[in-house]
């Protein structure tokens, strides 16, 4: 199992769109997102800081998706 490591909030925007999420509002810093099936989430984008470890953990758990292969696209993107 990887240790997950901070990352840059557009790189996990990038993951989640190809996910299957879209992009349905944004306020401020923050980025909603949503999928077919109505699941919601919410990414902060701040510049200069990368997405804790804790949160994108919450992502992952709220998306549904194996963690090892939400790593693995994290990676590739």
């Amino acid at each position: 199992m990887h240790r997950i490591r901070p990352v840059d909030p557009r790189r996990l925007l990038k993951v989640l769109l190809k996910l299957g999420f879209r992009t349905v509002r944004q306020k401020g810093s923050h980025v909603v997102l949503m999928n077919d099936r109505g699941v919601r989430t919410v990414v902060p984008v701040h510049p200069g800081r990368g997405v804790k470890p804790a949160l994108i953990m919450a992502v992952i758990k709220e998306t549904g998706i194996e963690r090892e292969k939400f790593l693995e696209l994290l990676e590739k993107a």
